[in-house]
């Protein structure tokens, strides 16, 4: 630990980590997400092993857990600005442990069924409501002012980071320990942040408590908040466009894999790894810019970067072209996200913290795969170029029309 602050001034992309607080709840964030991702593969080689194949029922439990968050997001990052963040974050990981462990113990059993999983990824989906806004809404009271874009940028690389080997790991572990063991595992890896939980000292807030009034109207009352801001309109709006028109790796990268560049299903991987290194490789820049540029130029450069980015991914016939092209896309979408994710909860009193986060959870799980399914549709209509250009071109122009028309946002 005595070593972590000169570590921090030789690397300054690794600076928030100095802070021990947000040191140790990072570093359990990573191993839950590598258990999360494991369970992911598990989850989803177990629905193709009960439905014998089936990509629709795959696609059921994507829209279940899309529909758990358009449900509840907004109830969960009210609930996270009236209660103890650090509390609700050890009840919410409490719960997700036991859900891991249910299906684990009935996959081990042998009783499972396919209709168990969709309820229990909706259970998990309705948790994870919770737990994500009061989880980035806690960020800004473990670090200091000037250190809060290099936190939300290290905190955008923890999921994509653990992606580069938690499904990996769960391969290796199905041949070895069987589905339900990929679940004991997962239910494992929610114990290091129950415990970097419990020995964080008490947030003094008080001022940060939101209002007692109803739920609907707290939610309001941060929206029109949020609407009234000079910046967070066109920040929301290009995120949310950004989400939605981009075809997510799971939906575009089989079809450019097998119809574009002619790959073999093991060097397919390659192409999942360049956006995981991208996003990785993004947060870190993004980590070390640090408060040496406006925000708001690099949200609108970052959203234009990957629309220059898909397009060349959409027009390239080459294996190493589009290797290319995946990274600097992954880099600059984690750009815009921590840069969205900062100027959100710096903008916005800190008794909102949890309910603009919420948001933008419900960009994330919720609007994210919802425009997976137009870019499906399309990619069967006129295949995976023509679509992935026809969205680079939308989203391009749409960041140009915020550049143009919100002088304010690029002031930010």
């Amino acid at each position: 630990m005595s070593g972590m602050p000169a570590t921090s001034e030789r690397f300054p992309a690794l600076r928030a980590l100095r802070h021990r607080d947000f040191r140790l709840l990072w570093a359990s964030l990573f191993i839950s997400a590598t258990g999360t991702w494991m369970q992911i593969l598990a989850n989803s080689l177990l629905v193709l092993h009960l439905t014998g194949g089936s990509s629709l029922a795959l696609g059921t439990v994507s829209l279940t857990q899309a529909l758990s968050f358009f449900l509840f997001a907004p109830l969960g990052g009210t609930v996270a600005d009236r209660l103890d963040k650090r509390r609700l974050l050890l009840i919410t990981q409490g719960i997700l442990l036991l859900l891991a462990v249910t299906l684990g113990l009935l996959t081990l059993f042998g009783w499972i069924r396919f209709w168990m999983i969709v309820v229990l990824v909706f259970c998990g989906g309705a948790i994870l409501s919770f737990d994500q806004p009061a989880r980035n809404a806690l960020v800004p009271s473990l670090v200091p002012p000037a250190d809060l874009m290099n936190a939300v940028s290290l905190q955008s690389i923890i999921f994509s980071g653990a992606a580069t080997f938690g499904p990996a790991l769960a391969g290796v572990a199905v041949v070895r320990i069987g589905y339900a063991g990929n679940f004991f595992l997962n239910a494992a890896s929610y114990l290091p942040v129950m415990l970097a939980l419990w020995g964080l000292p008490p947030v003094d807030e008080p001022r940060a408590r939101a209002p007692r009034e109803p739920l609907w109207t707290s939610m309001r009352t941060m929206l029109g908040a949020a609407a009234r801001d000079a910046a967070l309109p066109g920040i929301i709006a290009g995120y949310g466009a950004l989400l939605f028109l981009g075809p997510s790796p799971a939906v575009m990268l089989p079809i450019f894999a097998l119809r574009v560049l002619h790959l073999s299903a093991p060097r397919m991987g390659f192409l999942f790894s360049a956006v995981g290194v991208g996003t990785i490789l993004g947060g870190l820049a993004v980590a070390s810019l640090g408060d040496y540029c406006r925000k708001g130029q690099l949200f609108l450069g970052a959203v234009l970067v990957w629309s220059a980015a898909l397009g060349a991914f959409a027009a390239s016939k080459q294996a190493a072209v589009s290797v290319g092209a995946l990274l600097i896309l992954g880099a600059a979408q984690t750009a815009a996200a921590a840069t969205a994710i900062t100027l959100m909860q710096t903008r916005v009193p800190a008794n909102m913290r949890g309910r603009i986060m919420s948001l933008n959870t419900l960009l994330v799980m919720g609007v994210r795969p919802l425009g997976d399914f137009p870019a499906g549709a399309l990619i069967s209509l006129m295949g995976g170029p023509w679509t992935a250009g026809l969205s680079a071109a939308l989203t391009g122009a749409y960041a140009l029309f915020l550049a143009v028309r919100r002088p304010r946002l690029r002031s930010a």
